[in-house]
C-alpha cells in the first residue's frame, strides 16, 4: 500500500494511483490465470483488485468505472466459487476490462476533459459482454459483441488494443500474494528531492574529508612538540649543574612540565579527532550509500506491461511464446530503468516478429511449437547487464549482406569481406530494416538505432551473439548508477579532469623518445599498432607547459582504427565521483558531459569521451594536429587567418576546406550549426562560412545567436546555400549575415573574392 499525504492531492489522483497499482496486479494475476485457470491465489487477488476499484470509483464519482469493476468482481467471485472456469476468451475480454479501467482512470475532469455518459455506454456493453458469456462456458467460438472503448472498438475476445493514449502505468509495487508479506511500504517522492538528497549526501561526504588535513597537520603539531621537549633537555643537559640557581631551575622545570601538559592535551584530542573523523566518515557514507539506495528500484517494476504486451502480440502473430522474467530483484538506478522502457520494447518486438517462428515452423525444425523469449538482469562487475534473447530463427547473416548490398551502404565485394560483428552493427544503423513489408509491429526500419542511442546516452554498451537456427541474444552492458561514475582523475593545464573508466581503453606513461612521426603526424606503437598522439591542451582549447617530458602521459580514447593516445599532464588517480549535472542554460559545453567535487571541494569536469573522438576525429581529418610539447599556434610564421566552415555535407565541407586552405586560411569544419556554435565558443575566429539547412541548428539560427552574442556580434559571417531564393538571401541578411552567397560560387571566383573583401587575404 502506498502511504501518501492526502492533502497534496485531488480525489481523481487519489483514484488514478490506486488504479495504477490495482490494474498491474489485475493483469499480472489474469495472465497467470491464462496459463492456470485453477490458481485460486491469483483469483483471489483479482477479486480483491475489482473489489477495491470499484469501492474507490463510486467514492470518487466515476460510475463508468464502477460498472465495469462490478462486473468483473462478479464474474472473479463465481470463478471462486468453482462455478465458472476462465477460458482464454474470458480473459481476453476481463484484459480489455482493464484497459478500459486505465482508461477511466486517466480521463481529466470537466466539460472537455471527460463525458461520463459515452463512458458509462462503453462500460454497459463491456458488462453485457461479460454477462452474455455463459457462466460454466469455455466455448472459444462464440463471439459477443463489439465492446467500443471511447470510440476505439475491439472485438471480444479477439486480442483487445492496448489504448495508446493511457496505458496502464508501471507501478513500484505488486499485490499479487507472494509479495504481500513482504512488508515493504512505498512512498511517493520527487524526483527532485531524491537528486537534492543524493547532492547533500554527497557534499556531506566531501566534507567529511576536510578533516584528514587538520589531522596531518595535528599530527605535525605532535612531532614538533616532541622535538621541542627533546630540545629543552638537550639545553638542561648542555648546562653545567651548578650553574643554574634555583629561580631559573624551577623556570626550567616549570617549562618542561607545561610543554608536557600540551603534550598531554594535544595527543587527547588528537586520539578524540580521529575517533570523531572514523566516526563521521563512516555515517557519511553510510548516508551516502542509503541515499543512493533511494534512487535504486528493483528491476521488475521497470517489466510490468511488458508480458501483457508480448502475450498480445504473440496472439496476433499466431505464435506460441512463453516470456520469462529474470532477476525482477536486481536493483537498478531509477533513471537508467525509466530509459530502458522503449528500447527493451523494440527489443521484444523484434524478438517476437523477426526472431521467432510459427509453432508449424518450429516443428518442421526440430523445436517444441512453444518458444520462449527472456530478458534477464544481473549485476556483474560492478555494472548492470541485461540479457534479452530467444530461441528463434536467428539473425540471417546473408540476408544482411543483401540488404547492404541492395541499399548501397557499401560494394558486393567489401560486403564480402565483413565479419560477423561488423556485418551486425548494420543493424544499428537508422532506417535500416530487413523487413519489405512494413506492419503496425516492425518493419519501419527504427529500433535497434533508437536501442543504440539510448545506451550511448548512459555510458553502456550492447552487444549480439546469433546463431542461425538457434536464436539470438542482445547484451546490454550499462552503469548501475548515472549518480556515481568510476573515472580516472588527470591534470591538465593546471586543472583536474575526470575520463570515465567505462569509455577509456587504457592509461599509461610512454617514454617521449618512444614517440615517432609519420609523414608528419606524432604516433606510438600500441600491441604492434600505430595509434596517432593529441594533446590534450590542444582539444580543450587551455595552454601547454613549456618543452616536452622525459614521460608522456597517455590516456587511450577509442577501438581500432579510430583509436587516439591523449597526451595529458599527469594521473592523480581512481575516484568514485558524485555526478553533478552542469545547469541547462549552458547547452551543450564541447567535450564536457557533466561535472563534480574533488576530496577536497574542488570543482572539476568530467569528459565527454564520446565528443572528444569527434573533436579528435575532426582535427586529425583537417591536419590541424599539433605536435606534442607545443602551443597551438606558436608554428613559425605569422598567424593564418582562421575560417569556421559550417556544412552537414562532407563533400562540400571538404571542398570549401580545400578551397580555403589552397588560398592560405586555416581552416576549421562543423558538421551542423550546434557543433558550429560549440566551436565559436571557444573564440579564435576571423570568419564563419555556413550553410543554412542543418539538423540540430540551421543557419540562420546560428547566425543570430552570433549576433546577440556580446563577444562574437562583429565576427564576420558568410551564408553558402544552395538556396537562390531571393527571399531567401534576404531572410539571411536580415539575420545579419554579411554576405549570402549560392554554392554554384565554387564555379568561379565569388567565394574567395567575398572572403578577401571581409578579412582579406590568406597567408602566402
Amino acid at each position: 500500500m502506498r502511504h501518501l499525504d492526502p492533502s497534496s492531492l485531488s480525489l481523481r489522483d487519489l483514484f488514478r494511483i490506486e488504479a495504477e497499482e490495482q490494474t498491474k496486479a489485475l493483469t499480472d494475476a489474469l495472465l497467470a490465470l491464462e496459463k492456470d485457470p485453477c490458481q485460486g491465489d491469483m483469483l483471489e487477488c483479482c477479486m480483491r483488485a475489482a473489489h477495491s476499484l470499484k469501492g474507490a470509483a463510486r467514492i470518487v464519482g466515476i460510475h463508468p468505472a464502477v460498472t465495469v469493476a462490478h462486473a468483473m468482481e462478479d464474474l472473479f467471485v463465481l470463478a471462486q466459487g468453482g462455478r465458472v472456469r476462465l477460458a482464454p476468451a474470458q480473459i481476453d475480454l476481463l484484459l480489455s476490462g482493464v484497459d478500459l479501467l486505465s482508461a477511466l482512470a486517466g480521463q481529466g475532469e470537466g466539460e472537455n476533459g471527460f463525458d461520463e455518459d459515452i463512458w458509462q455506454a462503453d462500460a454497459e456493453r463491456f458488462a453485457a459482454a461479460l454477462t452474455a458469456t455463459p457462466a460454466a462456458a469455455v466455448d472459444e467460438d462464440r463471439v459477443p459483441e463489439e465492446v467500443s472503448v471511447a470510440g476505439q472498438v475491439a472485438i471480444v475476445p479477439a486480442v483487445p488494443e492496448i489504448l495508446p493514449e493511457t496505458p496502464p502505468a508501471a507501478s513500484p509495487e505488486r499485490l499479487l500474494p507472494e509479495r504481500a508479506g513482504e512488508g515493504d511500504r512505498a512512498l511517493r517522492v520527487s524526483a527532485e528531492n531524491l537528486n537534492r538528497l543524493l547532492d547533500m549526501a554527497g557534499e556531506s561526504l566531501v566534507e567529511t574529508r576536510r578533516l584528514a588535513p587538520l589531522e596531518q597537520s595535528l599530527l605535525r603539531l605532535k612531532r614538533m612538540h616532541h622535538q621541542a621537549a627533546a630540545a629543552l633537555d638537550a639545553l638542561q643537559a648542555a648546562l653545567p649543574v651548578n650553574m643554574l640557581d634555583e629561580r631559573a631551575a624551577s623556570a626550567l622545570e616549570e617549562a618542561r612540565r607545561r610543554l608536557m601538559d600540551c603534550r598531554r592535551q594535544l595527543s587527547g584530542g588528537l586520539d578524540e579527532l580521529e575517533a570523531s573523523n572514523h566516526r563521521t566518515t563512516n555515517l557519511a557514507h553510510r548516508l551516502y550509500n542509503q541515499a543512493l539506495m533511494v534512487r535504486m528500484r528493483p528491476f521488475g517494476d521497470g517489466m510490468g506491461a511488458f508480458p501483457r504486451m508480448v502475450r498480445d502480440i504473440a496472439r496476433e502473430l499466431g505464435k506460441q511464446v512463453r516470456f520469462e522474467i529474470l532477476g525482477e530483484r536486481t536493483q537498478v538506478d531509477r533513471d537508467i530503468l525509466e530509459k530502458l522502457d522503449a528500447p527493451l520494447g523494440h527489443l521484444l518486438r523484434n524478438a517476437l516478429d523477426h526472431g521467432m517462428e510459427t509453432p508449424d515452423e518450429r516443428r518442421a525444425a526440430g523445436k517444441p511449437a512453444e518458444g520462449f523469449v527472456r530478458v534477464e538482469a544481473s549485476h556483474q562487475a560492478g555494472a548492470l547487464q541485461i540479457i534479452v534473447s530467444d530461441d528463434g530463427r536467428g539473425i540471417d547473416l546473408d540476408a544482411i549482406r543483401r540488404t547492404i548490398t541492395a541499399r548501397g551502404l557499401a560494394a558486393q565485394d567489401t560486403v564480402a569481406r565483413l565479419s560477423e560483428a561488423e556485418l551486425l552493427e548494420f543493424l544499428f544503423l537508422p532506417g535500416f530494416t530487413m523487413k519489405s513489408d512494413v506492419t503496425e509491429i516492425s518493419g519501419r526500419g527504427v529500433g535497434l538505432d533508437i536501442v543504440q542511442d539510448m545506451i550511448r546516452q548512459v555510458r553502456g554498451r550492447v552487444r549480439i551473439i546469433s546463431r542461425q537456427g538457434e536464436g539470438t541474444r542482445f547484451r546490454l552492458e550499462l552503469p548501475l548508477t548515472l549518480s556515481v561514475v568510476r573515472a580516472l582523475l588527470v591534470d591538465i593545464g593546471g586543472e583536474p579532469y575526470a575520463f570515465p573508466f567505462a569509455h577509456i581503453a587504457g592509461a599509461m606513461k610512454v617514454p617521449a623518445d618512444r614517440v615517432r612521426t609519420v609523414e608528419g603526424r606524432q604516433h606510438i606503437l600500441i600491441d604492434g599498432a600505430a595509434v596517432g598522439l593529441v594533446g590534450a591542451h590542444q582539444v580543450l582549447g587551455c595552454t601547454a607547459p613549456d618543452g616536452t617530458p622525459e614521460e608522456l602521459c597517455v590516456v587511450l580514447l577509442g577501438a581500432g582504427d579510430h583509436m587516439f593516445a591523449l597526451v595529458v599532464d599527469g594521473f592523480t588517480g581512481g575516484r568514485e565521483l558524485v555526478v553533478q549535472p552542469l545547469d541547462p542554460r549552458l547547452g551543450k559545453i564541447k567535450d564536457i558531459s557533466a561535472a563534480s567535487l574533488t576530496e577536497d571541494g574542488a570543482p572539476l569536469l568530467i569528459i565527454d569521451v564520446e565528443d572528444m573522438l569527434r573533436s579528435l576525429e575532426k582535427l586529425a581529418a583537417t591536419d590541424r594536429l599539433a605536435p606534442v610539447g607545443r602551443e597551438i599556434g606558436t608554428q613559425s610564421g605569422a598567424r593564418r587567418k582562421r575560417v569556421l566552415v559550417v556544412d552537414d555535407s562532407f563533400t562540400v565541407r571538404e571542398l570549401q576546406r580545400k578551397l580555403l586552405d589552397h588560398h592560405g586560411y586555416d581552416v576549421e569544419v562543423a558538421v551542423d550549426g550546434m557543433d558550429g556554435w560549440n566551436a565559436l565558443r571557444q573564440g579564435g575566429f576571423d570568419l564563419v562560412v555556413s550553410d543554412i539547412d542543418m539538423p540540430r541548428m540551421d543557419g540562420i539560427e546560428l547566425v543570430r545567436r552570433i549576433r546577440h552574442d556580446p563577444v562574437l556580434k562583429a565576427l564576420p559571417v558568410m551564408i553558402l546555400s544552395y538556396k537562390d531564393r531571393e527571399e531567401d538571401r534576404l531572410r539571411g541578411l536580415e539575420v545579419g549575415a554579411d554576405y549570402y552567397l549560392t554554392k554554384g560560387s565554387f564555379q568561379n571566383d565569388a567565394l574567395i573574392d567575398a572572403v578577401i573583401d571581409l578579412i582579406g587575404e590568406g597567408a602566402a
